[in-house]
């Protein structure tokens, strides 16, 4: 009872019996952020057109009986609004996506289709919304003109992208700009803000072309991992890392006069690591083998990313909690116990949650602080 009180304070308490209308529930992120918003006291709406087919981590929580879930596609500007009207929100996040890289060589209208006209319909269905309301719209690091630059990107550099993936993570950057300033300015009682995270890592990603699932699906079967890009650099990090950057962002747009602008949240620089790096320390809790294979003929994939979340830092007091080798730890244990262990995935994703939180409050993290 006195972690439950705990987690409801947590965020200054602002979640507890708020509505919380979440695009893409269904997806890898969207089932953990609605896992953390049900234990922070919120009813929450979920918003999606695709279930992933098992194993499914919306599934295994048991998400479509724990809220209101709603089958429908971003895309479609008249569904969308009506689901919206219906919950009149006090909170949106936007996850709905399509997310891989790799497949939007396959896909490139399609990607676009959903990335950057998806976040037009969900500001429209905002600005249609007749009680205050934040939007907190996600998109990627990978938003950013990749010049292959050490440093890290920041909010300000320009936007870009050289696959359709990232370049339609930027367009949408750029109209949610465009919204911004043209709707949601003066007068408006709806504020939005975009948040751009790194590399997330963590149980219950089933997704293909993914170095985590795929290691965790070679390992299943005894098989050596196959590795395309060993020596590519990313920023990663635990999916809650992201998650608490966006339900900070969200906290503090609704109660303060914070700039409702882009916010990029990753890892501490140590963190960003190579591929090979990843694949190894995930060997180091889970043994096998890897071997690199390349191919003359595979698209185009970044071969450095990194963020500089000094803004995050300073202006919303958030900041990353586990480093790199406790981010590849907690996702090693889950799929561990849960894939091939066969516990519980519920158990599993809640110990981590309260394992976060409490890595979190120890730090003196400002969203984790509580009474008592």
């Amino acid at each position: 009872m006195e972690e439950m009180v705990k987690r409801l304070q947590m965020f200054d308490g602002i979640y507890r019996g708020k509505k919380v209308f979440v695009t893409g529930h269904t997806g890898f992120k969207g089932a953990w952020l609605s896992e953390w918003l049900i234990a922070l006291g919120a009813d929450v709406t979920g918003y999606s057109d695709v279930i992933p087919p098992d194993p499914s981590l919306f599934r295994m929580l048991g998400l479509d009986h724990r809220l209101n879930h709603i089958v429908g596609d971003v895309r479609d500007a008249s569904a969308l609004a009506d689901a919206m009207s219906s919950c009149e929100p006090d909170f949106i996040f936007h996850l709905a996506a399509q997310p891989l890289v790799r497949r939007s060589y396959l896909q490139p209208a399609e990607t676009f289709q959903v990335n950057v006209m998806g976040t037009i319909q969900v500001m429209e269905a905002i600005r249609g919304l007749r009680r205050p309301t934040v939007g907190l719209l996600v998109t990627s690091d990978k938003c950013y003109e990749n010049r292959e630059c050490v440093n890290g990107y920041r909010e300000e550099d320009p936007m870009g992208g050289f696959d359709p993936y990232s370049a339609s993570k930027g367009c949408a950057e750029l109209a949610i700009s465009a919204w911004r300033r043209s709707f949601f300015q003066t007068g408006s009682i709806h504020r939005i803000a975009s948040a751009r995270a790194g590399n997330v890592i963590g149980g219950g990603d089933w997704a293909d072309d993914r170095i985590v699932p795929d290691c965790v699906r070679a390992l299943l079967r005894s098989e050596e991992v196959i590795i395309r890009r060993p020596d590519a650099v990313r920023p990663w990090q635990h999916v809650l890392e992201a998650l608490s950057g966006y339900l900070q962002l969200g906290s503090m747009l609704s109660r303060n006069p914070l700039p409702a602008s882009a916010y990029n949240f990753g890892p501490e620089i140590h963190s960003c690591k190579t591929v090979a790096e990843l694949v190894a320390e995930v060997m180091n809790h889970w043994p096998g083998k890897w071997r690199e294979v390349r191919d003359s003929l595979a698209p185009h994939e970044a071969g450095l990313l990194s963020l500089a979340i000094d803004k995050a830092v300073h202006q919303l007091r958030w900041r990353p909690v586990w480093n790199f080798k406790l981010t590849v730890e907690a996702t090693v244990r889950w799929y561990r116990c849960v894939a091939r262990d066969g516990l519980d995935a519920g158990d599993c994703t809640r110990a981590d949650l309260e394992r976060y939180c409490a890595a979190a409050h120890e730090l003196g993290v400002e969203w984790a602080k509580v009474e008592g």
